[in-house]
């Protein structure tokens, strides 16, 4: 046995499937292997992160709820300025909750700046896992200057840098807001490495790529393919970026008169059935539905391309049609269209007709299914959550405890 062996381990993250479900299969794989693992997450998610052994550490969090996309705002200052005020009131509380139990290590997702303070606070080295891209060589002079140097500019941007300075130095940290933000001492990252732009600039002394780590997700339940079945076909745009009625109507138009598809209709909490007119008996309207077993028996998946169900769709072969919404979606599904695996359509160009022809020809098109096989086959050799868990016991290892 090793030195990393029954470690205790914790992990921060936020109240949001997509960061917290991507990391799952790492804790579950880590509990299994004898290591006691505190999972810190706001209320909401105890039961969830709880299905995989670890031991939830709840907290309160001020960061907008509902899966809403409206309570973000509309700027670059409404999405950024949460995550600080958030950070500024939760660490007293994390801090407390560890007080007698300090980990051996820390993993965090990238929202979660308390982790890194505490670490720092502790002296323990600590991993992050990233659902999503990542930073490389040139990364900042390319995106993160253009995108905010104009933000310091503004009253608001500011304020927002020097109050995260100050937080950042009152914690003992001598570090930028920017490689506080952006550059982790080590990182995990949970996506395959073909959703990354610019993989050969990233640094690998820094970053690694093990690839999906989903699991199988037996606790969110079962879908099971209707019999008779030709081919079966998926429309989720997420958790968030659902307010979406008139595309949902678009999908019914394209696929409710398509004999032997059934359609699984997933249109979140603000829209309902009713909302959708006359829905044909093929679809299948619902509020949420257990994506990871969905793909793995459809034919197609119709997504928002979000990290997650990007690297689903590519995990389960399944050929992806791109609607994206926001922020990093739109360049997920222009490398999803760059693998051969997918088109984009626009939300204002997805008509009946453009969404039932791009369905119809990706599911029946050799090639496709060819490209998907081969990704599949790389995806698997990035090694997922077990080559997670053995380059975490690795840091443990080269750590030993006080």
């Amino acid at each position: 046995m090793t030195s990393a062996e029954r470690a205790h381990v914790a992990m921060f993250s936020i109240a949001a499937h997509g960061h917290v479900h991507p990391n799952l299969g790492v804790v579950r794989e880590l509990v299994a292997r004898g290591h006691r693992v505190s999972y810190a997450i706001p209320p909401s998610f105890v039961d969830i992160v709880a299905s995989t052994g670890a031991r939830p550490v709840p907290y309160t969090s001020v960061l907008p709820t509902g899966d809403d996309p409206d309570a973000w705002g509309s700027e670059l200052i409404d999405a950024v300025e949460p995550f600080l005020t958030d950070a500024i009131q939760a660490l007293p509380q994390l801090a407390a909750a560890f007080a007698d139990d300090r980990p051996d290590l820390v993993l965090y997702d990238f929202t979660s700046y308390p982790a890194r303070v505490l670490a720092h606070r502790w002296g323990v080295p600590i991993v992050q896992l990233s659902p999503s891209m990542v930073a490389w060589r040139g990364y900042e002079e390319e995106v993160g200057a253009p995108l905010f140097e104009p933000l310091r500019r503004t009253e608001r941007g500011a304020a927002f840098f020097a109050t995260f300075s100050e937080w950042i130095a009152e914690n003992g940290m001598a570090m930028s807001v920017e490689d506080f933000m952006g550059r982790p001492d080590r990182c995990l990252v949970l996506i395959p490495k073909v959703l990354q732009p610019n993989a050969d600039r990233v640094d690998e002394s820094v970053y690694t790529f093990v690839g999906s780590c989903q699991g199988e997700r037996h606790e969110q339940g079962e879908w099971r393919r209707p019999e008779g079945a030709e081919r079966v076909l998926l429309v989720s745009l997420g958790s968030t970026f659902t307010k979406q009625p008139a595309f949902y109507r678009a999908c019914v138009e394209a696929f409710g008169d398509l004999p032997g598809w059934p359609v699984v209709l997933q249109v979140g909490r603000y829209v309902t059935e009713g909302d959708l007119g006359d829905v044909p008996g093929n679809v299948e309207v619902r509020q949420w539905v257990p994506q990871l077993s969905v793909l793995r028996q459809a034919d197609a998946f119709i997504t928002h391309a979000g990290s997650g169900g990007s690297q689903e769709g590519l995990a389960t072969a399944t050929p992806m049609v791109a609607v994206p919404q926001a922020v990093d979606q739109f360049g997920n599904a222009d490398m999803l269209v760059g693998l051969g695996v997918a088109r984009r359509i626009d939300t204002a160009d997805a008509t009946p007709r453009a969404l039932r022809e791009a369905v119809l020809s990706l599911a029946s098109d050799p090639e496709v299914a060819r490209r998907l096989g081969e990704i599949g086959a790389g995806m698997a050799r990035e090694g997922g959550a077990v080559r997670a868990a053995d380059l975490i016991e690795a840091e443990l290892a080269a750590h030993p405890r006080r």
